[in-house]
């Protein structure tokens, strides 16, 4: 799977006067398949109180969502969660979690404005219900990274061994999370961050280059 780059990363200037305040915010996205732990990972790091819009599964569900790991999963996202967290350098990141279920993804047009990448979220159980993430990302030329979220059940691989089922280009990042663990869950996001500044050229996200 081959993907478009864009040349600069779109970084948006906080308007906060305060001395403490964040001067730069980021968009990030975090996608993939139903019950592989967006919500969880958002809300392992906010630090805000996370904004969820989840519902009890219906009947909708039977015959389209892959459940093999997650049977007993009682609710599902239907438009995002959302939360921020602050890292060093007053630079924000906003986080977007998308609806994993299919019936929802018309939503992720939407939600994808302005990012500036996306964490695809794996489970090796349901490997094959990241594709629909990692295409949508390669076709939007998105920078993203794959996090194999480590379910204490899963069986464990490799990032090789998963980058080589999952078919992507070698310069994506693979890596193994816990999305439990504040922790893990920021390495991801920052691994995302420099990722999506070395497909900019080294941007800063305090001087972005906006004259591409």
């Amino acid at each position: 799977m081959n993907s478009a780059h864009s040349s600069s990363p779109p970084v948006a200037e906080e308007t906060d006067d305060r001395d403490d305040g964040p001067r730069v915010a980021l968009k990030i996205l975090v996608a993939g398949g139903f019950g592989v732990g967006k919500t969880t990972l958002v809300g392992a790091v906010s630090e805000i109180r996370p904004l969820r819009t989840e519902e009890a599964l219906t009947d909708a569900s039977i015959g389209v969502d892959d459940l093999d790991g997650v049977a007993a999963k009682t609710t599902t996202t239907v438009a995002m969660d959302f939360g921020r967290i602050t890292l060093r350098d007053g630079v924000a990141i906003y986080l977007f979690g998308t609806p994993g279920q299919e019936r929802f993804w018309f939503m992720w047009n939407e939600l994808s404005r302005g990012a500036l990448g996306a964490v695809v979220l794996a489970d090796t159980r349901r490997l094959m219900a990241s594709f629909a993430s990692i295409d949508y990302f390669e076709r939007k030329g998105t920078p993203f990274v794959v996090a194999v979220n480590c379910f204490d059940d899963a069986d464990r691989y490799d990032p090789p061994e998963i980058r080589t089922a999952l078919d992507i280009d070698p310069h994506v990042p693979v890596l193994l999370c816990d999305a439990r663990r504040t922790g893990s869950a920021k390495d991801v996001l920052v691994s995302l961050v420099e990722h999506a500044l070395r497909l900019a050229g080294g941007a800063s996200p305090r001087r972005p280059d906006r004259s591409r």
